[in-house]
């Protein structure tokens, strides 16, 4: 997946509170991947950072994968297509809600 391009729709835009959990603040923009089912029964969740604004839809790369060791799914990070992370970049923009979780950032396809 990672290198694919994808459209979010994103639900919570950067600057908003979790709906059920009001200490979680989104200071990135977060959504999911329409049509993309995962094994929660719901769509592909993703975070999309390299953007300073909220947004409503984003068009781009899958960057690397959040594997949640302690959970039944993995979130999907996407970027403007050619924007380039550190890890240690991305941990940082996830950390706010990715805390509460075991979890390793795959940034490279294994084959």
């Amino acid at each position: 997946m990672i290198g694919n391009k994808v459209k979010v729709i994103i639900d919570r835009p950067l600057g908003t509170c979790h709906p059920r959990h009001e200490g979680i603040f989104y200071t990135v923009n977060y959504g999911y991947v329409e049509g993309f089912i995962v094994p929660d029964g719901e769509e592909q969740d993703a975070y999309v950072l390299g953007v300073d604004k909220p947004l409503k839809e984003f068009e781009g790369v899958i960057l690397a994968i959040i594997h949640r060791i302690n959970d039944i799914e993995d979130k999907w990070i996407v970027v403007p297509e050619g924007k380039v992370f550190t890890q240690e970049e991305l941990i940082k923009q996830v950390e706010f809600q990715e805390k509460f979780f075991n979890y390793e950032i795959v940034t490279q396809q294994i084959n």
